[in-house]
């Protein structure tokens, strides 16, 4: 049997300096001139896995960025595991307000920064980290899948699971994209929001009129926008949509000292909604403005504007479905538009909500791996964000477990700015993954 801590001790500088490099590459899924960085992020995971000894590999798509699929074959009686992960990456806001570059990682306080560090190029990195431990030949059957759109949504996973649905089969899937309770406590995520958003687009005038000569009688396009935006929300900050679904949790509530902390709050922010923090986190929808196209106020002229668009995000609650939340949405905005305006509704990236099942002999096995890599117990948790993929592959593969792991923490900041990974987790991490395939190749098929 290996020695899992010394060989992961032997490959961590390896694997460091691999992330550091992956982390260099500003894959961007949402931006199209980012197109050839996410094709290259995926060709450098690629290169990885082929140098771990993946027995056969592909680098495939289905209309949309590229997803690596690599294969080590499983030994007679073992189970066959799916190794998760995404090489691309948000983009990263305002540039001034990083304290170091974001696609020039550094290591600060034991922490290493850049945009893509935590999210989810330390999940792909861990995987290669625990396949290089086994000197390219685990103990069990792997599939290695690393996608190139998780971060807008997934959009032809279900073409991608259609077209290749043999060489993605699997017994156990392990999805590195989740966040830990603390440094030291490892999660499995039990339950996820699914998300729908659109974009809508308000048309009041033919064209730019003079804002002091026709103003007062004629309205303008933004302020249009703006009120039809407000009418998300009640008076509590409770989002105002009918017929989405609204769940509740039994888990301990957050402490809100410790939410306002984490969330960066302004001390006289006040906290939306009602109900406890976990329940407005995991299993009530939430519905914000990510984006919206009007002039900037340095080019803004004294006229009113015939046409205003904005980005809408939903996300709804474990037990709703991607489908009816979105005509949901559409439905409210049709509904309540004002002043005659035309009202267009397009709609964007889909994804559905879902809850696992936490029973049964590979989380049990899960449960004592992660115990003793982390030195404390894995606690189980909803998460307000959302991985379409696992409820596609829950679909496609009814009788597979599906685990959800931690490369983040509280302090990772994952979409904002300063991302960071804590690398003493991410050794934690490494070896709680390895312990599992090592427990689970010791089941000789026997699952449950």
């Amino acid at each position: 049997m290996t020695d899992l801590r010394a060989a992961l001790a032997d490959v961590h500088d390896g694997c460091l300096a691999d992330l550091e490099a992956l982390a260099r590459i500003p894959s961007i899924s949402s931006e199209p001139e980012h197109e050839g960085d996410v094709r290259a992020a995926i060709d450098r995971v690629a290169e990885l896995a082929r140098a771990a000894g993946a027995g056969s590999l592909d680098v495939v798509a289905a209309g949309g960025h590229p997803a690596l699929i690599a294969h080590w074959p499983a030994p007679a009686g073992t189970p066959t595991v799916l190794l998760y992960a995404h090489a691309d990456v948000q983009p990263t806001g305002p540039l001034e307000e990083w304290t170091s570059p974001p696609f020039e990682p550094t290591r600060r306080d034991g922490r290493l920064f850049g945009r893509g560090a935590a999210d989810d190029k330390a999940g792909v990195m861990l995987h290669l980290a625990v396949l290089r431990a086994f000197g390219g030949t685990p103990p069990v059957g792997v599939v290695l899948f690393i996608e190139g759109e998780e971060e807008i949504g997934s959009p032809t996973l279900t073409r991608l699971l259609a077209e290749h649905r043999d060489a993605l089969r699997s017994d156990v899937i392990v999805i590195a994209d989740s966040a830990n309770a603390a440094v030291d406590v490892p999660a499995f995520t039990t339950s996820l929001r699914g998300l729908v958003d659109v974009y809508v687009e308000v048309r009041l005038l033919e064209r730019p009129v003079h804002s002091g000569m026709f103003g007062g009688p004629a309205g303008d396009a933004l302020t249009v926008l703006c009120r039809l935006l407000a009418t998300l929300h009640d008076e509590d900050g409770d989002v105002a949509i009918e017929g989405l679904h609204v769940g509740s949790s039994s888990a301990p509530d957050i402490d809100e000292a410790v939410y306002r902390a984490d969330t960066t709050l302004i001390p006289a922010a006040q906290l939306l909604g009602c109900g406890s923090i976990v329940d407005r986190l995991w299993d009530k929808p939430a519905v914000s403005v990510l984006g919206i196209d009007a002039p900037s106020t340095a080019q803004a002229s004294n006229v009113l504007l015939p046409r205003a668009r904005a980005k809408v995000s939903l996300r709804i609650a474990p037990g709703d479905d991607a489908s009816s939340a979105m005509k949901a949405l559409t439905q409210h905005l049709e509904s309540r538009v004002e002043w005659g305006a035309e009202l267009s509704v397009t709609e964007g990236s889909a994804g559905d909500p879902f809850a696992l099942e936490t029973t049964g002999a590979v989380y049990d096995l899960a449960r004592q791996a992660f115990g003793e890599a982390y030195g404390n117990t894995a606690v189980e948790s909803g998460i307000g964000g959302s991985i379409p993929f696992i409820a596609e592959f829950a679909r496609t593969y009814p009788g597979a477990t599906v685990l959800v792991t931690g490369v983040g923490d509280p302090a990772s900041r994952w979409h904002g700015i300063d991302e960071s990974l804590d690398l003493s987790m991410w050794q934690k991490a490494c070896l709680a993954e390895a312990l599992l395939l090592q427990g689970l190749a010791a089941t000789d098929g026997q699952r449950g």
